[in-house]
């Protein structure tokens, strides 16, 4: 997800309840996408090439429509580098939900964006605190935890490194997005790049080809309104956060997914996954908690 530069607003045309429910409906539409893909996947209702591709479609389609008065050729926005990475994030979170539940997908996803930016920001000669180092060896210890290999429930390992790719793709695409001075309109356009290449992927998969209109249906939620409505609603608020503060709501997607997961899904959540979770959100979150002055 592209962030657009931060901006200075003292006076934000949003009240602190409506900002609040602005930012929780976000992050439901980040966790609706690991649970609509999984829902998807999981019953074999389309196939994960396709899904990555009607999902890039339809969210390409809608932002197109949004940005449509202000661009007149949407494709001309955006980069390929961030086309690209926007494209790896999408193939390996299809391909990874085949065989991952929703909530350990999307911890992992989160855990290596946090873990892309905060190795960016070390590569910039940002330097670590006592503080910091412990929050990341604590998330460290938990993904640890999580996928420690031998015992019940552990995650299995390709799925598992699809979705830590996932989440580098992510990150690198946030990194990216960082110097965009029209963020909605060079999303419409990143994501517009992407289909080429979607539907060459769909097509070296075609053997695998299966879709019914079920899996189709969840692939054009994700796109269109988890995605597309949900990138289009995060960029109108955050200007109106500090880079903090939004970095630490979206800490709350992994725990979304996870009782949402287990809720509607039937999804096994077993102490190890409770305690792995807390482990990396916690660590996480110490690191975040560092003093204002050294924040990015």
């Amino acid at each position: 997800m592209e962030a657009p530069p931060q901006q200075s607003n003292p006076r934000p045309p949003y009240s602190l309840p409506k900002l609040a429910l602005l930012a929780f409906l976000a992050m439901l539409a980040f966790a609706g996408n690991s649970i609509l893909c999984r829902l998807a996947l999981s019953s074999e209702s389309i196939d994960p090439a396709s899904f990555t591709t009607l999902r890039l479609a339809s969210g390409a389609t809608l932002l197109a429509l949004l940005v449509s008065k202000k661009s007149n050729h949407p494709s001309n926005n955006g980069s390929w580098r961030s086309a690209l990475t926007l494209l790896a994030y999408s193939a390996t979170f299809s391909f990874a939900y085949v065989d991952l539940h929703a909530g350990v997908g999307a911890l992992l996803q989160f855990t290596f964006v946090q873990a892309t930016m905060i190795g960016y920001g070390l590569m910039r000669g940002e330097k670590l605190s006592i503080l910091q180092s412990l929050g990341i060896m604590a998330a460290i210890t938990g993904v640890t935890l999580l996928l420690l290999p031998g015992l019940q429930n552990t995650p299995p390992l390709i799925p598992s490194t699809l979705m830590a790719g996932a989440g580098i793709s992510w990150g690198l695409y946030s990194i990216f997005g960082r110097s965009s001075k029209k963020p909605i309109q060079d999303t419409a356009g990143n994501f517009l790049k992407t289909l080429p290449i979607a539907i060459l992927i769909s097509l070296i998969y075609w053997p695998d080809f299966h879709l019914t209109l079920y899996g189709f249906t969840l692939a054009v939620a994700s796109g269109a309104i988890a995605s597309g409505l949900g990138y289009a609603l995060w960029y109108t608020i955050l200007p109106h956060l500090k880079t903090t503060t939004a970095a630490t709501l979206q800490l709350s997607v992994p725990a979304i997914a996870t009782l949402v997961g287990a809720t509607f899904l039937l999804e096994p959540l077993d102490s190890r996954t409770i305690i792995a979770t807390i482990t990396i959100l916690g660590g996480i979150w110490i690191y975040l908690s560092r003093p204002s002055k050294d924040r990015a």
